[in-house]
């Protein structure tokens, strides 16, 4: 409980940002959860709904460093805003995609789309990430997550149930396009809120801690246990006149935790493309059956985050990641042994909680390596080491499973998270 209460302008910047992440969960519960399932429904192959990933990673290697240093000194709250309408504006294309083009068509038109989308999407997860760091107070900053945190919880499964419910009593791909129009108008109001976001007439002081956000606004389509962090992305903007890509830093400790981390993040996203067409193609799942596997994911996981920090007082942050990536390979482990919705439910429920522990762990557990007096340049590295990860991973995955069938890839993922797991325990 805080000693003292917000004042009357801090309690107007804390409802703006409560909204503005409600309506994003409204978007990441319906557009970006089902996007995938929508391509793998279009049947589009392993390799296109890769690039739903590995395309927003490419762009982000090549523009995230720039990008970090074109905002330095700009105001955090308008970029955020103006980057926020292009970006989202890409929510509304994808209704009137079916009466463009035909399904083959539309199974290329997606990556090419959500592409150009992350050219903004990158510029706003890293300007978002140092708005909110400016305008909320360090003394605040833990409430204020904890209840945005909870509000996308809420809002996500209530729009990824809902969604689930309206694509299996409407045809397709009209029920697609109503999902996606839900997406847009989650993504309007998402943006409406920010605009609201006013910065105050003193910038908050930089204390270096981790926000642990799970809402990243400009961030990829969620599939399976996926979840990109906007972690340390403020500190792009803090390079000042030393250079932000040290690859010096590479020849120390450091390096072998890098080494660690884009292992992790290349074997955590091998599965990926692999999900959503074994879940329609294989399980023959319901959307309204999907849709409540997204449910219970983002439930477990904001249990789990709930006793993250209790965890992490008792065992230190490298054991609750180690904790956390040890069991990782059971999502894709329990969706391969699946027959039917039982264990993907079962899936979705660990997913969540390992996700919850993992995902606070690799965000602890990295700022306790990284020097308080030089984040920017080791924190621009992490960033290299996710999309190169993310990168690899969506296609190897595709590759695996030109070589064998769907659940002997995803087997094959489960057993390479195992590998990653030993690695975090060693050099993480």
């Amino acid at each position: 409980m805080q000693a003292i209460a917000p004042t009357p302008a801090q309690r107007a910047l804390f409802r703006n940002l409560y909204w503005d992440v409600f309506w994003f969960g409204v978007l990441q519960g319906s557009a970006m959860a089902f996007l995938s399932v929508y391509a793998a429904r279009l049947g589009a192959s392993a390799f296109q709904i890769g690039l739903l990933t590995s395309g927003p990673a490419v762009v982000n290697l090549l523009a995230s460093l720039p990008a970090g240093r074109w905002l330095e000194g700009r105001a955090m709250t308008t970029v955020s805003f103006q980057t926020a309408v292009l970006h989202r504006l890409g929510y509304l294309l994808l209704v009137p995609l079916p009466w463009l083009m035909p399904e083959a068509a539309q199974a290329w038109a997606l990556p090419v789309l959500i592409g150009l989308m992350s050219l903004p999407g990158t510029v706003l997860a890293i300007a978002f990430n140092a708005m909110f760091a400016d305008v909320v107070a360090p003394e605040w900053r833990a409430h204020v997550v904890g209840r945005r945190n909870a509000l996308l919880a809420v809002s996500s499964t209530a729009a990824s149930l809902s969604c689930g419910w309206l694509l299996d009593q409407l045809t397709f791909p009209l029920n697609y396009q109503v999902v996606f129009g839900l997406g847009a108008l989650g993504a309007g109001l998402s943006t409406y809120y920010l605009y609201r976001v006013r910065a105050p007439g003193t910038l908050s002081p930089r204390v270096g801690r981790a926000l642990l956000d799970f809402a990243l606004p400009g961030g990829l389509p969620r599939i399976g246990d996926a979840l990109r962090q906007g972690l340390g992305l403020r500190f792009l903007t803090r390079g000042g006149a030393r250079p932000l890509l040290r690859p010096d830093l590479l020849r120390g400790p450091f390096g072998r935790v890098m080494v660690a981390y884009l292992t992790f993040y290349t074997f955590q996203y091998t599965s990926i493309p692999l999900m959503p067409l074994f879940w329609v193609n294989e399980l023959r799942l319901s959307d309204g059956e999907i849709s409540i596997g997204n449910a219970l994911f983002y439930g477990a996981m904001l249990v789990a985050s709930l006793g993250l920090r209790r965890l992490s007082a008792r065992l230190g942050h490298h054991r609750v990641l180690v904790l956390g990536a040890a069991f990782f390979g059971g999502y894709p482990l329990l969706n391969a042994l699946a027959q039917d919705a039982t264990l993907y439910y079962v899936a979705s429920i660990l997913g969540g909680v390992v996700w919850g522990l993992a995902g606070g762990g690799l965000v602890n557990r990295l700022m306790e390596r990284v020097p308080d007096d030089d984040r920017p340049a080791h924190m621009a590295l992490h960033n290299l080491a996710l999309n190169l990860g993310i990168l690899a991973g969506s296609l190897l995955g595709p590759a695996l499973s030109h070589g064998t069938d769907l659940r002997t890839a995803l087997f094959v993922a489960a057993a390479l998270r195992l590998v990653a797991a030993l690695l975090l325990g060693r050099w993480g």
